[in-house]
């Protein structure tokens, strides 16, 4: 069971890594990436929906879709699921961190029509035997998630001290980062554990 829990966090965080290497869930990676803190913000909220929505949804698919023979129903269901935690989240952070949830702004709900999430939610229903392993990869592809981000975030606040051309300056460079990072996380494709 260990082995397979490493083998699914290898695969998750760097070998299949939604954002850099499916290119899922690219408008809150690129969107959210300008400063460190609003980046790790993004990243634990999304981590945090991810694994709860992955619990979810996998009962939800297995004891109730797929015994009943709904499973025609698995994404408008699985959005909901994502939705509803969406909105906690959301209330949580305002609450309790008004800055994040200030900075984070109109990306923090956009996590509900995040493809990364649901993406993440339909592999597990599919692919994992457990709720544990399905709750496991849920929280490594955010993990995964969040590595991305803090990484483009960290080059992104560097870049801002640089001199290059202004036709890069802002969107353009993040787009060209975001592509290095993705080449390097390419060169992980292949690696298989044990």
């Amino acid at each position: 069971m260990i082995a397979e829990l490493f083998a699914i966090s290898l695969a998750a965080i760097l070998v299949e890594n939604f954002v850099l290497v499916q290119f899922m869930g690219i408008c809150p990676f690129l969107g959210v990436s300008k400063k460190v803190e609003t980046a790790l913000g993004m990243g634990i909220a999304v981590t945090f929906v991810m694994a709860i929505s992955n619990l979810l949804t996998f009962i939800v698919d297995k004891y109730v879709l797929k015994a009943y023979g709904f499973e025609y129903l698995q994404t408008i269901v699985f959005i909901l699921i994502i939705a509803a935690l969406v909105q906690f989240v959301e209330m949580f952070l305002q609450k309790s961190l008004p800055t994040l949830y200030a900075s984070l702004g109109i990306y923090l709900p956009l996590i509900t029509t995040n493809c990364a999430v649901l993406g993440v939610a339909i592999t597990a229903a599919e692919d994992s035997e457990n709720v544990i392993t399905a709750v496991w990869q849920g929280a490594m592809a955010g993990v995964g998630f969040l590595l991305a981000i803090l990484l483009l975030a960290g080059i992104r606040e560097r870049l801002d001290d640089e001199k290059y051309p202004k036709a890069l300056r802002g969107f353009p460079i993040a787009l060209i980062t975001a592509s290095l990072l993705a080449i390097a996380f390419l060169g992980f494709s292949g690696f298989t554990v044990g």
